[in-house]
């Protein structure tokens, strides 16, 4: 009869205060989930709020691109016909003589340069490129462009220093030309101020993502410790 050697264990028995070697940790395991959907989530929120910068600074003008598109072309026709009596809005912006026999006005110079800068290229540009910051831009000039064409009008049909009187007044050109900026001055004004459906959905994402976070933070705070 044999006696067991009481320095060595019995390798059919565990000892109850080792783990066992071959079966994972539930703590471990928990806490390396809950690492991996942490750095998930945060993946996840730097994508969407890579996203939504990228939109943020974008405009979705949907049917209103094909009004703006027709206004800037309406403005680009105003240049080539008469701004006053014969003189077109490009002879009055570069003020050539035909111009300065006209007595055209600083206030006309201004206002052609106004269409010119803001109502065909800056639009041209932010159609193109539907970048919010243009758009803005064109509606800021646009807006001037339409007092400026007011008193381009007024100066038309109102008598100078000392009685001497433009010897034409307002001119087709002048008059479609500052139609032209109202219009692009309110569809640039709805198109800057409205927000797009991808924007909203991704306004919405973000809400929710949030609080999918905060309910996982406060679960896994209130989630009280196993007993050994």
């Amino acid at each position: 009869m044999t006696m067991s050697d009481p320095g060595k264990s019995d390798p059919g028995k565990s000892d109850p205060g080792k783990s066992d070697p071959g079966k994972p940790d539930p703590e471990k395991t928990a806490f390396e989930k809950s690492v991996t959907e942490k750095s998930t989530f945060e993946q996840y929120e730097r994508d969407l709020r890579k996203a939504e910068r990228r939109v943020a600074g974008e405009i979705d003008p949907g049917a209103r691109a094909v009004v703006v598109a027709v206004a800037v072309v309406l403005a680009m026709v105003s240049m080539v016909l008469p701004h006053t009596g014969s003189v077109t809005g490009l002879e009055v912006l570069t003020f050539t003589p035909e111009a300065a026999a006209e007595r055209v006005t600083i206030v006309s110079r201004i206002f052609v340069y106004l269409v010119t800068i803001f109502g065909i290229v800056v639009s041209m540009l932010a159609l193109l490129t539907r970048r919010w910051f243009l758009a803005w831009i064109a509606l800021c000039g646009c807006a001037i462009a339409c007092v400026a064409g007011m008193l381009a009008w007024w100066s038309r049909n109102t008598p100078g220093v000392g009685g001497v009187e433009p010897p034409s007044g307002v001119g087709v050109g002048l008059v479609l030309g500052w139609i032209a900026v109202f219009v692009l001055t309110f569809h640039w004004s709805r198109v800057v101020w409205a927000r797009s459906s991808y924007q909203l959905a991704l306004e919405d994402e973000r809400r929710r993502q949030a609080a999918e976070q905060e309910a996982y933070a406060s679960a896994l705070y209130h989630k009280k410790p196993q007993q050994p």
